[in-house]
């Protein structure tokens, strides 16, 4: 039996380490919601879509995503699908995002970042990756480039009645 005592260890030393570690992983994740929203709501912005604000809610910003890259909305329900709704929402996600990196004057190819989000023990880094992606998509326009400002949505005009 291990000696907590004579070691210097307390049982609860490893619970608190444990909860400490917990504690800082949640604010890294919040921080990089935030910020991650903060990226697509400018995104948003710059497509001209009417409800930038989608990128703040959790399910809504796949939606947006997916408007964004010429699909529609509804196509988000693939996420009620197991297994195969899912690899085909990610595969309509990784098609919007190429049309919005392009639209930005950035390489689609960049959008194929999110398969490597799925691989374990290398997820953490792919998500870092995309983070900063994102970032620069956002808010680093390419010199010399103007980037389409088209809107992500077709507004309907209302017909005059004479």
């Amino acid at each position: 039996m291990w000696n907590y005592m004579a070691q210097g260890m307390y049982p609860y030393d490893m619970l608190s380490l444990g909860l400490g570690m917990m504690f800082v992983l949640f604010i890294i994740g919040i921080a990089v919601y935030v910020f991650s929203s903060l990226a697509l709501m400018t995104i948003a912005q710059k497509f001209n879509h009417p409800r930038p604000w989608l990128a703040w809610i959790p399910l809504a910003d796949i939606a947006l995503i997916l408007q964004l890259g010429k699909f529609h909305w509804a196509w988000t329900f693939l996420i009620l699908i197991p297994f195969l709704g899912w690899i085909v929402l990610l595969m309509m996600f990784i098609v919007s995002e190429w049309h919005i990196f392009e639209a930005r004057k950035y390489p689609g190819w960049l959008s194929i970042i999110n398969v490597f989000r799925f691989i374990p023990f290398i997820n953490w880094l792919a998500t870092i990756a995309y983070v900063i992606i994102l970032g620069h998509v956002a808010w680093k326009d390419q010199p010399g480039k103007k980037s389409a400002s088209k809107p992500a949505v077709k507004k309907t005009k209302a017909k005059k009645k004479k």
